[in-house]
């Protein structure tokens, strides 16, 4: 495995356009004039720390995945874990200092994101709660783009968010019962169809909804290169 694809195996990147799909509709449900540069800052931002997310998840599975995974990037070899926690810490910051750059609300709501991810990566097995911090994590994202926009969480927002968290809750119960990673893939990639429809009752652009619509089949694209589970 080159280390290219290892650190994009790792990362799965396959997900990340949803992650970015969620900054667009989070914002333009908070606010129809959102200004394009400041969903883009929030997009970015989100895509790195879901980047240090998984990544940190692999980290803190690295004895079980010796055990029942060894093909993994950090397993095998192909990835140190002392470079994935560099790029864990590296990507976080990244991502704060991007939001930083929005405002002191979003920054604040990021490093809360932060905790959230972190607790996930740290305490998902065997717990049973871990759907709940999943769908949190991602919920979580609405929040940080709307108070990237408006400086403040609408309610609007908070219902989509909740809506978000449930949907995705039910797709980690699937991962955790069925394991089937075909069906997971396609859940996953679906939020980004769940955003779209967000984004349409919003009244937001048919750009924003294209954005939307485009991460959904860009993350089935990626889904046929690298696993999203």
């Amino acid at each position: 495995m080159s280390s290219a694809s290892a650190w994009l195996k790792l990362a799965r990147v396959s997900n990340t356009p949803t992650v970015v799909s969620n900054s667009v509709a989070g914002a333009v449900l908070a606010s129809t004039a959102a200004e394009v540069g400041e969903v883009a800052v929030v997009a970015a931002s989100m895509a790195l720390f879901y980047t240090a997310g998984m990544i940190l998840n692999d980290l803190l599975d690295f004895d079980i995945d010796v055990r029942e995974r060894p093909e993994r990037p950090l397993p095998s070899g192909a990835v140190s874990r002392p470079a994935a926690l560099t790029a864990v810490i590296g990507l976080f910051a990244a991502g704060e200092a991007l939001l930083l750059l929005v405002g002191t609300e979003p920054f604040l709501a990021g490093l809360g994101l932060i905790a959230l991810i972190v607790l996930y990566d740290a305490w998902h097995k065997g717990n049973p709660l871990s759907p709940v911090l999943m769908g949190a994590c991602r919920a979580l994202v609405y929040f940080v783009a709307a108070l990237a926009v408006v400086g403040e969480v609408p309610t609007d927002v908070a219902v989509a968010a909740a809506v978000l968290l449930l949907y995705v809750a039910s797709l980690t119960l699937v991962a955790k019962l069925v394991r089937s990673g075909r069906i997971v893939a396609a859940m996953i990639a679906g939020i980004a169809v769940f955003d779209a429809v967000v984004v349409i009752i919003a009244g937001g652009s048919p750009a924003a909804v294209a954005v939307c619509l485009a991460a959904f089949l860009l993350t089935i694209a990626l889904q046929t290169k690298i696993a999203g589970t």
